[in-house]
């Protein structure tokens, strides 16, 4: 079980926004390289990134922010946000990405997910992200009629590494993740879920060590880190010392 630190970039800065809102952006801090590096001494395994302009620009835009990054830091790294073509994802999986995040792209050109994980076997994910139980896209701006399940179930034996399920109602503001429907959808699919938007205290932790949280690959956590509302040490020890199942 994995508790993924997010770095959100916008405009080259680590941000978190309010309910996906890029006018609502708090700064925490203007070097993403040391941000990386102070996540990987505190103890994280993984990093989780968010190109933010790029997810509205549908290209990647805070570039030299995320190579910064990959170079500050030895832990595996994910990456979504305007990342749209072939091309992209073979670019970002040279430098050295652990894994890419496809969100716009899987709903709207479902089959390059599908050539993608062909090849490039266990490093393509899928960002899912909710807002009234219907899928956002385009940076979230956009609403389109899937569910978060009809789009899930599209990659169904596709080879996908993980789903990254963001509930845009809760995300940066701190009030929980929710479990019961992130949990539904890792029951309804056999891709591995990560959680994503709420997570707000030690609490959510503790509940991802839940039986019926097993299934999970994990949860990321932004503004709760930043904010000091969670104990990096107490958290990374409830994990390693309180195994699901």
């Amino acid at each position: 079980m994995i508790l993924f630190p997010a770095i959100d970039l916008k405009d080259g800065a680590c941000v978190r926004l309010e309910l996906g809102d890029m006018e609502r952006a708090t700064v925490y801090g203007t070097d993403p390289a040391a941000q990386a590096r102070a996540f990987e001494e505190a103890g994280f395994s993984w990093l989780h990134v968010v190109d933010l302009n790029g997810a509205f620009a549908g290209r990647s835009v805070n570039a030299e922010a995320v190579e910064a990054i990959l170079g500050a830091t030895s832990n595996p790294v994910q990456l979504g946000g305007g990342i749209r073509t072939m091309a992209d994802i073979e670019r970002w999986l040279g430098k050295g990405l652990a894994r890419v995040i496809l969100g716009t792209v899987a709903v709207r050109d479902p089959d390059l997910v599908r050539a993608a994980c062909k090849a490039f076997p266990g490093r393509i994910a899928v960002g899912i992200d909710a807002r009234g139980g219907k899928v956002a896209v385009e940076g979230w701006a956009e609403a389109s009629e899937l569910t978060a399940l009809e789009l899930a179930r599209r990659f169904e034996g596709a080879g996908v590494a993980a789903i990254v399920y963001t509930d845009i109602d809760r995300d940066g503001v701190l009030t929980g993740i929710n479990w019961e429907a992130t949990i539904a959808l890792a029951d309804a699919v056999s891709v591995p879920v990560i959680a994503s938007g709420g997570l707000a205290s030690l609490a959510d932790v503790v509940r991802m060590t839940m039986p019926d949280a097993a299934r999970l690959e994990g949860a990321i956590s932004g503004r709760a880190l930043y904010d000091g509302r969670i104990d990096v040490a107490e958290a990374l020890r409830i994990l390693r010392e309180r195994p699901t199942g």
